[in-house]
């Protein structure tokens, strides 16, 4: 604090020293220069003031009755609240060695006596011009640090949404590039199925009227073996028929996950979200190399629809599930959790009138306490390098808490799987 300023307040000053002819001198001259002095004779004395009420600087004199001023000091510096106040010894002792004692008990000057008032003014002064500089400091790192975690997140919401808009632009270029052709194979394979079948009836008609033909036809007809294609071509299209079904089933996915076509925010059914996620990933869940099939139960509760922004809900099913999947992935030959088939639990419920609950749960390796405390952190991933960004999470968290009001949070210990919970209201506030 700098005593010469009105807009500010005094510095306040504890001066301890156990003369009291050198007390009051200094008290009364430090009085007059405009700061607030309290007065200590003895080094217990000393620290039941500091503890009443924090000083701003400590002028300490070393020769105490009991316990003395590098004791004094030590102690201050031991406690969190009263280690950062500056401490200036005043001391007759003028030997080096006491000077380097004080300054590793904690002091930050040293004025050996007799002095001269105004090299004790400007030494205070230096001290609390430091104080006051490192506050500052100490205020902009703060600031500084603020500002860093703001942008952190402008980044991370910046790349969520081009994300999302590339990923809407891909959903729209498949689903409209493959519906039309799927569409029209789908459309003509009924007909086609027809024709075929008219055919291989007038072949069937011809072999009854013309029971002998001719020995080059009977030769092609035993080379071709009618009766094993005629049975054949009915599989075959029923598995076209089938594979056409599968595509437009993948599209309708898509289009459920991107919510092409629709207004931003509107009231929804979540469970065709959940639904197209997971057919979206279900290639991810089939088993793969030392892995066997990812089993996915589910457990739905009856919901009411839900006003929301459907594709950013969709996008956080998205990335729970993909984490959940990541997980299981990392235990392959893990010890952790010998002889567990790999599964994840997909359970909702109203869990009040107009809020619901949404849970994923997977019984990976879990997580530490310490990879929990930073979950939803811009940029913290615990994937090797070109494996992900560290934003899946934050995204998650940024559109279920900021967006929609709601709570997201995690359960889960090392070895003992991981739970996601969504809690949502099924009307967001204006």
């Amino acid at each position: 604090m700098n005593h010469s300023s009105n807009n500010q307040p005094k510095a306040d000053l504890l001066v301890v020293d156990d003369t009291p002819a050198n007390l009051r001198f200094l008290s009364q001259m430090l009085v007059n220069q405009g700061y607030n002095v309290r007065k200590a004779i003895n080094g217990q004395m000393a620290l039941t003031a500091v503890k009443t009420i924090l000083p701003d600087l400590i002028l300490l004199d070393i020769n105490l009755p009991g316990m003395n001023g590098y004791q004094v000091c030590e102690q201050l510096k031991q406690d969190e609240r009263t280690r950062n106040i500056p401490i200036i010894f005043l001391s007759a002792l003028d030997d080096i060695l006491d000077k380097v004692k004080a300054f590793q008990a904690g002091g930050v000057d040293y004025i050996t006596k007799p002095f001269q008032f105004e090299e004790v003014l400007i030494r205070i002064q230096n001290q609390l011009t430091i104080q006051q500089l490192q506050s500052q400091l100490k205020q902009q790192n703060s600031q500084l640090q603020l500002t860093v975690n703001e942008l952190k997140l402008t980044q991370a919401q910046l790349i969520q949404k081009e994300k999302m808009v590339s990923l809407g632009q891909l959903v729209a270029g498949i689903a409209h590039e493959i519906n039309n052709p799927i569409s029209f194979i789908s459309g003509n394979l009924a007909p086609a199925q027809q024709y075929i079948q008219d055919l291989l009836n007038l072949i069937s008609l011809y072999q009854k009227e013309y029971p002998l033909p001719s020995p080059s036809i009977q030769a092609f007809l035993q080379e071709l073996e009618l009766d094993f294609i005629s049975n054949d071509l009915q599989n075959i299209l029923g598995s076209m028929e089938r594979g056409t079904e599968r595509i437009r089933t993948i599209i309708l996915a898509l289009r459920i996950f991107s919510r092409l076509g629709e207004s931003d925010i509107k009231p929804v059914d979540l469970h065709q979200g959940l639904d197209s996620t997971l057919l979206l990933l279900q290639y991810r869940l089939r088993s793969e190399g030392q892995r066997s099939e990812i089993e996915i139960i589910k457990s739905y509760d009856n919901l009411p629809p839900v006003t929301c922004y459907a594709s950013q809900i969709n996008q956080v099913f998205l990335n729970l599930l993909t984490n959940s999947i990541d997980a299981l992935e990392s235990g392959i030959g893990s010890k952790i959790l010998p002889g567990m088939s790999p599964t994840i639990w997909i359970i909702t419920e109203a869990t009040h009138p107009n809020e619901i609950r949404i849970r994923i749960k997977d019984n990976g390796v879990g997580m530490s306490e310490e990879v929990k405390s930073q979950l939803f952190n811009p940029f913290f991933t615990t994937k090797p390098v070109g494996h992900g960004m560290g934003l899946g999470l934050t995204t998650c968290y940024e559109i279920i808490v900021q967006k929609h009001q709601g709570k997201l949070s995690c359960n889960s210990d090392e070895g003992e799987g991981c739970e996601f919970i969504i809690d949502l209201p099924t009307q967001m506030n204006s």
